[in-house]
């Protein structure tokens, strides 16, 4: 674990020292947009889990510290088994990881035989690698428009963002009942009472929102699609339903623009700031590049296993590929 009982640098020193060391590294630092923003701006990289899971595919570095939550830290180290991944605080985990246990999961597909399993992303690397392919939010409708419409498709573990899919393709699939604590923690009466008060304002949502709140929404995507989205809307106020940290970078390139968090249940509570990465720190940044610990370590038969769905999902994403023998899980 990260050592934080040793002395450590405060205020500018310590923006200094993680820049020192991350030269000294040959690191690379990459950051969710649902980071705080003092982590987004020393990041190298700000992006969604496509985005990052791109990144940490190409890099060159020899260090990648990895600044999001458990699963996306494992992606990067599946991607890049030679690099050494470090993960600020181990404990950031996951809801939706958390509610698909692989053995669950390994059942539920034998279970179902003649179904193909598109897996969102947020899931452990035992799970993905009893998936055929990987989806993130911002790639799942390119890649289901790959998948012929007779083939049965599983969805896990979102069932919101599945059941988004679902009723946007006319796909029928058998969701996993999984679901983001974070985007399920959006009340849809108190969205209504901010859309009155502000009328001329769209919604922005996230497709793991509820369909309650999917409903309202004029713009559905990933955290990616949203910041785009906010960039182009004709209008000078969105409302947003998604991680509130998002609105950093939103703030950083539309200024001239009020961006409104979408509320929780009691109107202003802070329950959609993800509890799980908010674990991470800049102290606790410096102190992994400093001991290069806590450090991503993954099986490498299961590796393998967990990189061939990770590698569909870069390949039909970048349209490179087609479908081809998902049902190859040897």
């Amino acid at each position: 674990m990260t050592d934080l009982s040793r002395s450590l640098p405060t205020g500018n020193d310590l923006l200094a020292e993680i820049d020192r060391l991350r030269k000294e590294r040959n690191a690379v630092i990459l950051a969710h947009y649902y980071q705080k923003p003092a982590i987004q701006d020393i990041a190298d990289f700000v992006g969604d889990s496509l985005e990052l899971s791109r990144k940490a595919a190409e890099t060159d570095a020899d260090v990648i510290a990895f600044c999001g939550v458990k699963f996306m830290a494992d992606t990067a180290k599946i991607l890049s088994p030679e690099k050494i991944v470090v993960l600020p605080d181990m404990d950031a985990g996951c809801s939706l990881e958390d509610s698909c246990p692989p053995e669950k999961f390994k059942a539920f597909r034998e279970a179902h035989p003649d179904h193909i399993a598109l897996t969102y992303i947020n899931c452990s690397t035992e799970v993905k690698a009893l998936s055929d392919v990987i989806v993130t939010s911002s790639s799942a409708e390119t890649i289901i428009s790959q998948i012929p419409p007779e083939q049965k498709i599983i969805f896990g573990p979102d069932r919101h963002l599945g059941g988004y899919l679902s009723r946007k393709f006319g796909r029928e699939m058998l969701l996993w009942p999984g679901v983001c604590i974070v985007h399920e923690a959006f009340s849809e009466t108190e969205l209504l009472k901010l859309k009155a008060q502000y009328p001329g304002a769209p919604v922005a949502a996230h497709p793991e929102c509820p369909p309650t709140i999917v409903d309202h929404a004029d713009y559905v995507g990933s955290t990616s699609g949203i910041l785009q989205f906010a960039k182009t809307f004709p209008g000078d106020t969105l409302i947003v339903a998604t991680e509130p940290h998002i609105m950093h970078q939103m703030e950083l390139a539309i200024p001239e623009k009020t961006f409104i968090g979408a509320p929780g249940a009691d109107g202003n509570c802070n329950c959609n700031i993800c509890p799980y990465m908010a674990l991470n720190t800049l102290e606790k940044l410096y102190a992994a590049l400093r001991d290069l610990e806590p450090r991503i370590e993954i099986e490498e038969g299961l590796r393998i296993r967990a990189k061939r769905s990770l590698d569909r999902m870069l390949e039909m994403a970048s349209g490179t590929i087609g479908m081809g023998d998902l049902g190859n899980r040897a």
